[in-house]
């Protein structure tokens, strides 16, 4: 069977239709959200025919070091845009670099272990870049949690600190609750897989000609490796982040 996935000039007017419906909705709703949507359209074009470019360079060289550089530039800006969504708390930034990283080469690092993956640009990259912005999303929600959680818990904090409990005590509920809300969306589409969302590599491998239950056991331990990475992502980042909110005298700044 032979399939013709030839994007026409046509069907790229409709998709920007659509945009501009989205577009036309936020301006009518006054979201606020207009200038988010052209940046990211612009970002999403210039970005994706670069890294096209690119990684067909860098999979056709296939070298160690130029795998090793692309891995470092993946994990380096999903931390600088889990960053963006700290929201002033200090730190942020090394704090995701550390989490992202962590989770991320220490996901990689089993995959490669169980020969699941091989160390060359066509698999390393794509997975790696999967797994990265999981953990980044999860990193993001976990600071907008604990930022909303403090700011709202902030009475009950001082009176628990005042009452001698220490910064972790104290703020306990808040960073649990920070952890539960990074790791929701993977678990929801974890539970929902299959049956809301039919996951691409599966398709992809199937569509491909692999055999089916091949492609059924690599997509299984794709979805374990997202669930651990960002557990594991957003454990870190919680528990890095949240002293962030005390000062040395164990006192909310």
């Amino acid at each position: 069977m032979q399939n013709n996935l030839i994007v026409s000039p046509t069907a790229l007017t409709l998709a920007v239709v659509l945009v501009m419906i989205a577009l036309a909705i936020n301006f009518k709703e006054k979201i606020g959200l207009e200038h988010d949507l052209v940046i990211g359209v612009v970002r999403a074009v210039i970005q994706l025919t670069v890294v096209g470019y690119v990684l067909t360079y860098i999979i056709r060289v296939d070298r160690l070091w130029l795998t090793a550089l692309m891995v470092a530039i993946i994990i380096g800006n999903a931390a600088v845009n889990a960053r963006g969504r700290a929201n002033g708390i200090p730190h942020a930034g090394l704090i995701s670099l550390v989490a992202i990283s962590v989770a991320t080469l220490l996901t990689l690092g089993f995959l490669l272990i169980a020969h699941a993956i091989a160390f060359i640009p066509s698999q390393v990259v794509p997975i790696t870049g999967m797994i990265a912005s999981n953990v980044m999303v999860a990193i993001g929600l976990c600071y907008r949690q604990l930022n909303a959680g403090f700011h709202d818990q902030r009475q009950a904090i001082m009176e628990r600190l005042a009452l001698g409990a220490d910064q972790k005590q104290a703020a306990i509920t808040i960073v649990r609750s920070a952890i539960r809300t990074g790791m929701a969306p993977t678990i929801d589409s974890a539970k929902t897989v299959g049956l809301v969302s039919l996951p691409g590599m599966m398709s992809g491998l199937i569509f491909a000609g692999v055999d089916p239950t091949k492609a059924i056991m690599y997509q299984i331990m794709v979805t374990f490796m997202l669930l651990g990475a960002t557990s594991l992502g957003s454990v870190i980042a919680a528990y890095q982040a949240y002293p962030q909110f005390f000062n040395r005298d164990l006192q909310l700044r």
